[in-house]
């Protein structure tokens, strides 16, 4: 269950309802309908702050990373970078008469959400998530950024909430590309941005988004050596 509500950036209330809608959720989690009691928005945050507070997410993260290393699907040549915001009840109207002490707030554009952010590190060909940190939603997205990569990078991919220039520095060699976009045309979703990743999709990607100037909304180059 927390794996989907990462994936999927499911709110505990949402995940509960996602799990009475939809069979692949309850099948994934090895819940039958009608057998097996869904459990609800309160159970699924006492069982997330069960794995927090004894530090298991990483152990079974890794866990998952390396059988699928195993199987081959873990490409490992870049990776795309994002943050997402996982809604939470505002209310005080529960038992402890109080809000979750590891939610807070923060403003997105004109709106204002509650809960927690999930900052994610995306595999830029097959999609799948290799690195996943948590913090509460007021932590801007730049700030968590070495966690989410696993070292052999020849590429990296996000938007301009990450731009900077000693991280552009590290991806200015040889084989490498920096695709940290200075600027938005529209936010977009990870899933949407993969089209972008790759060194073949990279030109595609750039020409779909250049205005009429010709100037690219991408911060940095593939860099590569000529030879003669």
């Amino acid at each position: 269950m927390y794996f989907l509500q990462n994936w999927y950036a499911l709110s505990d209330p949402m995940a509960e309802e996602t799990l009475y809608d939809s069979e692949a959720m309850r099948r994934f989690a090895g819940i039958e309908l009608g057998d097996d009691r869904i459990p609800d928005e309160t159970t699924i945050l006492n069982f997330r702050h069960l794995l927090e507070r004894h530090d298991l997410m990483e152990a079974i993260f890794a866990d998952v990373n390396a059988h699928l290393a195993d199987k081959g699907i873990t490409l490992r040549s870049g990776t795309l970078v994002d943050a997402t915001i996982i809604d939470a009840p505002s209310s005080t109207k529960n038992k402890a008469g109080a809000r979750d002490p590891e939610m807070s707030s923060t403003k997105k554009g004109n709106d204002w959400f509650f809960g927690m952010k999930a900052h994610v590190g995306v595999d830029s060909r097959n999609g799948l998530v290799h690195s996943l940190e948590t913090t509460t939603a007021r932590v801007h997205d730049s700030q968590i950024w070495d966690e989410l990569l696993h070292g052999e990078e020849t590429s990296v991919w996000a938007d301009k909430g990450y731009v900077n220039a000693e991280r552009a520095a590290e991806f200015a060699g040889p084989g490498k590309f920096w695709g940290v976009r200075r600027y938005n045309r529209s936010p977009g979703s990870i899933a949407s941005r993969l089209n972008c990743a790759g060194p073949r999709s990279a030109a595609r990607c750039i020409r779909s988004t250049t205005g009429s100037t010709g100037s690219s909304p991408w911060f940095g180059r593939r860099s590569s050596t000529r030879s003669g």
